[in-house]
């Protein structure tokens, strides 16, 4: 394999842990920040996105990007040795590969790189049987309007869509960074007029994240980083 594996991995603390000592608490955060910024070099890209107040289900994810499947192992086994692995909860986690699009030019995987845009909207996405019925040619003629409509009305919208055919559940993982989610909602609101668009079977749950750094995420589990010091 020349590409890449992406992964999404979404935590939520349970509200019990709010009720330990704040020293307890800060000491759990630290320790899972450790580990998170000490194994970043051995990605591509780890980054992180808060869903608080948003999703009731999850707190904050993380977008881990390598060419090594068993750094995401390393990566998970090690945040589990954290005091604060035993409250989090993991309610959604995807796993997919790149490769080279057979609806472009490109012929070999693109390189996933992250634009640094402050929002990831990221869901798992499936087709229905009946688009891999389709000719190629209707495949692709379905395919160009879908990408026409992407690059050149929302051009500030990048596009980051791998593929898990056979190693998790839905077929496609996709990832847009935007300036402002309700760009992304207009975006998809077009999209539901294309061709493809009615060849969709499933395009939920759908994550909206801010990028923060790890601690930033953590501090907003209990609150400190909305505390006011008197």
């Amino acid at each position: 394999m020349d590409g890449q594996y992406v992964a999404y991995t979404f935590y939520r603390v349970d509200p019990a842990w709010r009720r330990l000592p704040l020293e307890e608490r800060q000491a759990g955060k630290d320790a899972f920040a450790d580990v998170v910024e000490d194994l970043a070099d051995r990605f591509d890209h780890l980054r992180v996105y808060s869903t608080t107040g948003v999703r009731p289900e999850t707190d904050f994810f993380l977008w881990k990007i390598c060419d090594r499947y068993e750094s995401l192992g390393e990566l998970g086994a090690a945040l589990n040795g954290t005091p604060l692995a035993g409250w989090l909860e993991t309610p959604y986690s995807y796993l997919a590969t790149t490769k080279a699009s057979q609806y472009t030019q490109a012929r070999k995987a693109r390189k996933i790189t992250p634009h640094g845009l402050p929002y990831l909207v990221v869901y798992p996405f499936v087709k229905t049987r009946p688009w891999y019925a389709l000719s190629e040619d209707d495949r692709q003629r379905a395919m160009d309007e879908h990408i026409r409509i992407g690059r050149e009305e929302f051009p500030g919208i990048r596009n980051h869509t791998t593929y898990s055919f056979g190693i998790d559940d839905q077929e496609f993982m996709t990832a847009f960074e935007c300036e402002a989610p309700s760009d992304f909602m207009h975006l998809m609101l077009r999209l539901r007029d294309s061709e493809a668009s009615s060849y969709t079977e499933r395009d939920t749950p759908i994550f909206v994240g801010t990028h923060v750094t790890i601690r930033e995420a953590l501090a907003e589990l209990d609150g400190a980083a909305a505390r006011v010091q008197l």
